[in-house]
């Protein structure tokens, strides 16, 4: 399946410049998501949607697009999220279904993107949308935008989906997979997020780090 990263956006209420090239401990956070997909064992191709607002992040994915010619860059005229995720998924050439992604989700993994590919296999609809749950983000002191009542719980969207090409131009039935994975949750909008993102990440990475004998 190809992916597509949407690094459009300057990310006003950051007010930190382009926000995908904003900093997470010393790396952009597009980065961290085009190093996860290229992990993934269920991601062929990844495309980048980018717009005429992200000059410094089109600059950055040149030299990145490089290196990993797995990638590249697509650029679209910024009229908004749906007509330029169209229009790079046509563009693209991309066949039979698409992963879709912002460039904001600094903390999400090779793994939970072959997870969230797996399930959309097991399901029967033409569209999968992941979420959260809302506990999941109050807990990481997060206060979410967007939030949705479902099965009497109440659920976050993360910014993923899964779609059917041969009808992006269509509303398509939807099966909701919601999830608790904090990596999720840490959808980078602003500076709080991304503290706690970093906070997060510090944590993740000593918890990882060999201990020393």
């Amino acid at each position: 399946m190809d992916a597509l990263v949407m690094a459009g956006g300057r990310g006003k209420r950051l007010s930190m410049d382009e926000k995908p090239l904003t900093l997470l401990l010393g790396k952009p956070l597009v980065a961290y998501v085009l190093e996860a997909l290229l992990g993934a064992g269920n991601i062929d191709r990844v495309f980048v949607a980018t717009s005429p607002m992200v000059g410094k992040t089109i600059k950055w994915l040149s030299q990145f697009c490089e290196i990993n010619t797995q990638v590249s860059i697509l650029k679209t005229p910024g009229n908004g999220f749906v007509n330029d995720m169209v229009q790079a998924v046509e563009e693209a050439g991309i066949k039979d279904r698409v992963f879709i992604t912002m460039a904001d989700l600094p903390l999400i993994t090779p793994e939970l993107i072959d997870r969230i590919i797996g399930k959309y296999h097991e399901v029967n609809t033409p569209a999968l949308s992941v979420h959260m749950k809302l506990e999941v983000c109050t807990n990481l002191g997060l206060r979410p935008d967007t939030v949705f009542h479902k099965n009497g719980g109440f659920i976050v969207p993360c910014g993923i989906n899964i779609l059917d090409v041969e009808k992006i131009r269509e509303e398509q039935e939807d099966y909701n997979l919601v999830l608790d994975d904090e990596e999720l949750a840490l959808n980078v909008n602003t500076r709080a997020d991304l503290s706690v993102s970093e906070m997060v990440l510090r944590k993740k990475t000593h918890c990882e780090t060999p201990k020393s004998l």
